[in-house]
């Protein structure tokens, strides 16, 4: 009787009492959806250090590249919910994407668990001074694009990622008549920008800062209200190009699947809070990154930012056009 009573105790709730009690107690694993030398992927694996070291096991950063993100997202979607599978994700991501794709094989947000906000992103609008040293400013590219319709392109790294909605923003704002250039990832992009295959490219402010102190690309303008500390000789689009109002922001945040453990949720957002308080990775972020502090630390804030942001990026998308199958 005794051995048949222990047998009939429910294992699933102290099992899962004990994972939580011991959370962590082995590598973590962050995916990103983008490829080696994104700002995603510098991101993920500078915090993975710091981040490690307040959770006391390794961090561990993995690449699933492909469908705007979706793969990696749906990777980390469908994983076990005990926190030590995680996924870097992005308003395009975890925003845009539910409207940009017809069809996707989650939903971006009943089948996640938001955890941390870990700053806002702005674009720089970019150019080869070697390729395109007409374009001085951007009301010569204006010039440009109004003189020649349809001549001009853009590049982005890849269709409905922050950096195609910011040039197709910037086209509607504008009202010209440009070709977007999708390519898989940032260093494509960037590679194309450099080879001279297109004309200007809204780059994340991480890569575009290197590249831009480096002299490879000259900055015209951040799609940012106010300029940027780390560039203030580069004007906002607003005063360089003339377009009152006009702002382009994203965010980049951890998720993991649904049903996560609360208390492995709040663990781990404590630690990222941690970690993004340090006085040296705050330095890192907001001056070798031009990316802003979170404006909330909460998991709850952050998942109002993302439900506000599916239906304020849905409106974006629609008004562009874009569409992936």
């Amino acid at each position: 009787m005794r051995r048949r009573s222990l047998l009939a105790l429910p294992l699933a709730a102290p099992a899962i009492a004990l994972a939580q009690e011991a959370f962590p107690n082995r590598p973590i694993t962050i995916y990103s959806g983008f490829p080696n030398g994104s700002g995603i992927d510098i991101y993920v694996r500078r915090m993975a250090e710091p981040l490690g070291r307040v959770l006391g096991v390794p961090i561990l950063a993995d690449n699933r590249t492909g469908a705007g993100g979706n793969i990696g997202s749906d990777f980390v979607a469908k994983s076990r919910p005990d926190g030590y599978t995680l996924y870097f994700g992005t308003a395009g991501t975890h925003a845009i994407n539910a409207t940009l794709y017809r069809t996707l094989p989650f939903d971006v947000v009943r089948d996640f668990t938001p955890i941390a906000h870990l700053g806002d992103v702005p674009n720089v609008l970019t150019v080869s001074p070697e390729r395109r040293p007409q374009f001085t400013d951007c009301a010569a590219l204006l010039a440009a694009a109004r003189a020649r319709p349809g001549s001009l392109n853009f590049a982005s790294t890849g269709n409905g990622a922050s950096t195609h909605l910011a040039g197709a923003q910037f086209a509607m704002a504008a009202n010209i008549d440009v070709t977007h250039v999708p390519y898989r990832g940032q260093p494509g992009a960037q590679t194309a920008l450099l080879g001279g295959d297109v004309d200007y490219l809204f780059n994340q402010s991480g890569p575009a800062l290197g590249a831009i102190r480096q002299g490879q690309v000259k900055g015209l303008a951040v799609t940012t209200a106010e300029r940027l500390a780390i560039l203030p000789d580069v004007p906002t689009v607003a005063e360089a190009c003339n377009l009152p109002g006009f702002v382009s922001t994203t965010w980049y945040g951890l998720f993991g699947p649904a049903h996560m453990p609360p208390a492995v949720v709040q663990k781990l957002s404590s630690a990222i809070t941690t970690v993004l308080r340090e006085p040296e990775f705050s330095r890192w972020l907001t001056e070798n990154q031009g990316i802003s502090m979170p404006p909330v630390f909460t998991p709850e804030g952050f998942s109002e930012i993302q439900r506000r942001d599916v239906a304020a990026w849905a409106d974006i998308v629609r008004r562009s056009g874009a569409s992936v199958d």
